[in-house]
């Protein structure tokens, strides 16, 4: 063979080798998978999962991602799509990935992640509303005689059984505790405010309202003194003092009620009873107008009342 023929068929054989030879491949690219975060809730704000392909080829090659998901919808691609589960019912939900170079399809790597989207708790329950309070008392009372105060509800929060709580700032619940309605004594409360105050329970908070009643003074005529049938000198110095007394009070009004003996004659008590004024005007120097006689019934012995009645009260009655 001649020299230039052998040079040129050395000179081909690479290259025909080369043209004629396969593609062998050195294996599926190595893969993780990684998704953040795995749970969610549905009600979130942020329903959104990263997923996040780790891959590698052996000889560095480019690759390829193909993602499937059972739910929801992705944004983006590569190996870092994101994936929206805006929507989703609660239930566990996967992300597939396969990933290959290109050239050996049949050489891919494949890996799946699962996210549970859960239910979101149900709301907490609204709190209870206190229903709307409003207190009816009288604007004035009277001593010793009972004042009601009562309760009316409206609105708040319904199906709730209300607690009724009355405290008082003076006196004394006879009748109500624990109902819309109580009655308060008022005994000695003249010239006093008296408030009632009411709180509701169930609500789980304070649900108070109150009502005040002012007990006036009211002037009421005084025994100051009482004597029987004493001596004459002794009757003076009970009326000496009885005097005093008057004349302390400008406007005050003296009654003397007589209750005679029934052994005393028809005329007797009157006597007695103007003998009384006479000493009052003539000896202790009292206006007459300031002085008033009542007879009173007879009885067992004689029975003499010194009543100092305040200006505006009421006189006194005799006792039957």
């Amino acid at each position: 063979m001649p020299a230039a023929v052998l040079a040129a068929l050395i000179s081909f054989a690479p290259r025909a080798i080369a043209q004629n030879q396969k593609y062998v491949s050195s294996g599926p690219p190595s893969l993780s998978l990684l998704a953040e975060p795995t749970v969610i809730k549905a009600c979130a704000d942020q329903t959104r999962v990263q997923l996040t392909a780790n891959a590698r080829s052996s000889d560095n090659a480019a690759l390829r991602y193909r993602w499937t998901v059972s739910g929801g919808k992705l944004r983006g691609e590569g190996a870092n799509p994101g994936w929206d589960l805006t929507g989703a019912q609660p239930g566990v939900y996967q992300a597939l990935v396969e990933v290959d170079d290109g050239r050996d399809l049949n050489c891919a790597a494949f890996s799946s992640i699962s996210v549970v989207v859960l239910d979101c708790p149900p709301p907490p329950p609204a709190p209870p509303v206190c229903p709307t309070v409003s207190i009816s008392c009288p604007e004035a009372g009277k001593e010793n005689e009972p004042v009601t105060f009562t309760a009316n509800l409206s609105g708040g929060t319904p199906n709730i059984t209300p607690g009724y709580n009355w405290t008082i700032t003076a006196g004394r619940i006879i009748s109500g505790q624990g109902t819309p309605s109580i009655t308060v004594d008022t005994n000695g409360l003249a010239g006093q405010t008296l408030r009632a105050t009411l709180d509701i329970g169930g609500f789980g908070t304070p649900c108070p309202a109150s009502c005040a009643v002012s007990i006036p003074i009211v002037n009421k005529p005084r025994k100051f003194d009482e004597y029987y049938d004493i001596a004459r000198n002794d009757e003076k110095a009970r009326l000496d003092n009885y005097a005093i007394q008057l004349q302390a009070e400008p406007g005050s009004q003296g009654y003397v009620i007589v209750y005679p003996s029934r052994k005393a004659g028809a005329s007797q008590a009157q006597e007695r009873a103007q003998r009384i004024v006479d000493y009052l005007v003539n000896t202790r120097g009292l206006d007459t107008s300031r002085v008033v006689t009542v007879l009173g019934p007879a009885r067992e012995g004689w029975v003499i009342e010194l009543w100092v009645v305040p200006e505006g009260a009421p006189p006194p009655a005799p006792q039957r």
